[in-house]
Formats: structure tokens, C-alpha cells, sequence
């Protein structure tokens, strides 16, 4: 007697609904596994999202130069804090050594933490410590342009002269000027007073859903040099020639390793990036966070695993007689171990979309809490999810349907 596939779902699906307290505990294992995966998957894919369309946005021509690598404003690695600081002159020096860059820009990071306590902008009636400050060359916004909501950059005239101008983000202008109207007004920022000339519009991407430029204030670079002369963190962005951006990167090492004195065959004593690089980093940084989930989850899909083994072979002895019976009307060993593999299967894929539906809701909780954090699951995410609980069912179940297969009819309809 041959069944068909239908009908041996149904009867995989029969057996499962009638025992389904002991089913649904041989499958936490699985769903604990699958949510996961997903879940994490999920995270990191919208985080990436919003770290890429964060690093577009500084353009994809342009080489980034500090003194340390990773966070420009950062102290750095330990071996790399004794490194000599940038001086803004390599920028004019690197335009007119270098063929393949376009223009250069340099940038000024200023602490937020300015004697003791932390930088706060004022204004009557309204501040706000959500703030950071650099001061940048007119250049800047030549070469990492941004869409302005009001107003406009500062001239280079006005940059020359070290004019207290500012041109502020989105957020920090709804604190300070939460009437909408900012343009040619004035607020404190850590004892001076700044007129504000333009407000960028809301930047796209960030890290955690957060981006730091809606909330910067940005001077310029002479004014802030005159503000913090003791201050030597200086950042500077080289923009590459169209098409000629990796002859770009080594023409800048070779002219910043001579400005610096850097001895032949010793390492750089500054930082050189790009965009892709930097995001390139991050993919390495989230792939080991994913080889841990999938670490943490194979021991959950282990258990559901031996679980999923241990009751199907369980289900063998209860149903001996049945098995004796089927063979005694012509069911062939392969009908019974499919019959079997197919209850095996129905479990874990069970237990995988629960773990998908969990995972997809442990997100959207995430996203509603904790909006800075984005999340998006992926269509791979999902797929992979349920054709791993699928495999899992059919390594697990193929020693207990084959040990059916097995049975003596005889034997088995003697059994009680």
C-alpha cells in the first residue's frame, strides 16, 4: 500500500497535533535556535543599512586622513596615541603634490567636554548639552556637500576673517529654535556667542538610528582655531579625481610618509580610509557577532535536535502494531521511512516557523522601544531559518524512521 505525499503530511501532521504538549516541548529547542539567528540577523541588517547610507553620504571619492584610526575624534589604539598630530598644512601640501585629488578639507574636532563639564548650547528660554562642535574649512562643503533646510554655508571670505558664524543641524535647531525660524539668530556655546547662517537637513543613515551631524555645530576652521589654539586634532579629507581614487590613496601615503618623515619600511604613523573600507571593517566586526549567534543557536538546535531523535523513536515503540499492520498490506520499508522522516521534518519546521514568527516580532518590539535601533529582517534570514530547522528534522529523524522500516511485520503485529 503506497500513500501519497498529501496524504503522509496529513497523517505527520495527525500525529503531531496528538501529542502536541509533548511535540511543542521537543521543539522549544528549535524555536529558541531560529528566533536567534533571525533576530540577530535581523538587527545587524538594519544597522548596516543605516551605517552604509551613513558613509555615503561623505562621498565615495573622498580619503579620509587622522592621525589614529577608527573615530577621528578618538584617542586612538593604545600603540597610536603617541603618534605626532596632523597639521593642516599637509592639506594645501597634499592639493599640490598629489595629481589624482581634486581639492582637500580640513576639519577641527573639539572635545564636548570643555573644563569639566559638558558642552551646552543656549538660548533664552531653551538649551541643550545634545551637541557637538568642529570647526572645518569653507572646502568642506565642497567636498562632502550637503543639502541645506534653511540658509547656507559660509563663505570663504567670512572663513578667512574667523567670522562667528555656524551652520547647525536639524535636530540641535529644533532644540534651540524650536519656532522654526533660525536664520541670523544668535546662541552661547561655551562662552561665545554664534549667528546662525544655515541648518543642514536631516542627515540619512547613523549608527543605531542615531546620526551625530543632526545634533553639530560646525565654525570655521579659523575661527576655531583662534577659540582652542591648544587643540591639535585635526582631520582631513582628501576628494579623489573621478575614476582615479586607489591612484589617489597612494599618492597621499607617499606624500604624507615624506611630510612626516616616515623612515622606509616602517609603518604609517597616520590613518588612511575610505568609505568602503570603513564599512568593510564593520562586516568583519557584525560577521564574528553572527558566528557567535549561530554558535549560541546550534546548541539550541542540538537539543530540539536529540529531542525530535528521542521522540520519534519513542512514537516507533507506541506504534509497532500500526507499522506491522501497513506492512502487512503492502507498504514497502521506503513508505514507512517516509512516512516517519516526514513526522520528523513536520516537527522541526514547526518549531522553525514559530522561532521565525518569534524573531520577526522580537523585532518590531525592538523598533517600537528602542527607535534608534533599526532592524529589518531579511528575506535570507527567514529562508535560511526554516530550511535549517527542515535539515534538522531529516539528521535527526532518519535513524528513527529507518529503525521502523526495520520492524518485522510479524513481530509487530504481535506486539502489544
Amino acid at each position: 500500500m503506497q500513500l501519497s505525499t498529501g496524504e503522509n503530511i496529513r497523517m505527520a501532521l495527525g500525529a503531531v497535533w496528538a501529542h502536541r504538549f509533548r511535540s511543542g516541548l521537543t521543539i522549544l529547542g528549535i524555536v529558541i535556535g531560529i528566533t536567534t539567528v533571525v533576530a540577530v540577523a535581523s538587527l545587524l541588517t538594519g544597522l548596516r543599512k543605516g551605517i552604509v547610507t551613513f558613509f555615503e553620504e561623505f562621498g565615495p571619492d573622498n580619503i579620509f586622513i587622522s592621525r589614529v584610526s577608527g573615530d577621528p575624534s578618538s584617542i586612538g589604539l593604545p600603540k597610536e596615541r603617541k603618534r605626532r598630530p596632523l597639521r593642516p598644512e599637509y592639506a594645501a601640501m597634499i592639493e599640490q603634490l598629489c595629481p589624482s585629488v581634486e581639492l582637500t578639507a580640513t576639519s577641527l574636532f573639539i572635545p564636548v567636554f570643555a573644563r569639566g563639564q559638558a558642552m551646552t548650547a543656549k538660548v533664552p528660554g531653551y538649551e541643550t548639552d545634545s551637541v557637538n562642535l568642529q570647526g572645518a574649512s569653507y572646502s568642506s562643503f565642497v567636498a562632502q556637500p550637503r543639502e541645506f533646510q534653511y540658509g547656507r554655508p559660509y563663505t570663504p571670505e567670512e572663513a578667512g576673517r574667523g567670522e562667528k558664524v555656524a551652520v547647525i543641524g536639524s535636530s540641535l535647531a529644533g532644540a534651540l529654535f524650536p519656532d522654526g525660524r533660525p536664520l541670523e539668530r544668535h546662541f552661547l556655546l561655551d562662552g561665545a556667542e554664534y549667528r546662525v547662517i544655515g541648518v543642514l537637513a536631516p542627515a540619512k543613515g547613523g549608527f543605531f538610528g542615531e546620526n551625530q551631524l543632526d545634533s553639530q555645530v560646525t565654525i570655521p576652521l579659523e575661527t576655531a582655531r583662534l577659540r582652542y589654539p591648544q587643540l591639535t586634532n585635526f582631520f582631513i579629507v582628501a576628494k579623489a579625481r573621478t575614476g582615479q581614487r586607489e591612484q589617489a590613496i597612494e599618492e597621499v601615503r607617499a606624500t604624507l610618509r615624506r611630510l612626516r618623515r616616515v623612515p622606509g619600511g616602517g609603518d604609517d604613523d597616520f590613518s588612511v580610509s575610505t568609505s568602503d573600507q570603513i564599512i568593510a571593517r564593520f562586516d568583519a566586526l557584525t560577521g564574528m557577532i553572527v558566528l557567535v549567534s549561530i554558535a549560541i543557536s546550534g546548541l539550541g538546535l542540538l537539543v530540539g535536535g536529540i529531542g525530535v531523535m528521542n521522540i520519534m523513536l519513542v512514537s516507533v515503540t507506541e506504534r509497532t502494531r500500526e507499522i506491522g499492520v501497513r506492512k502487512a498490506i503492502g507498504a514497502r520499508r521506503f513508505d514507512i521511512v517516509v512516512q516517519f522522516l516526514l513526522e520528523a521534518v513536520t516537527l522541526t519546521a514547526l518549531g522553525g516557523i514559530i522561532g521565525i514568527v518569534f524573531a520577526i516580532a522580537v523585532t518590531g518590539l525592538i523598533s517600537v522601544l528602542v527607535p534608534s535601533l533599526p532592524s529589518e529582517v531579511p528575506a535570507w534570514a527567514v529562508m535560511a531559518g526554516f530550511l535549517t530547522s527542515v535539515a534538522v528534522g531529516i539528521f535527526f529523524g532518519v535513524w528513527p524512521a529507518f529503525q521502523a522500516s526495520r520492524l518485522d511485520p510479524v513481530e509487530a503485529l504481535r506486539h502489544e
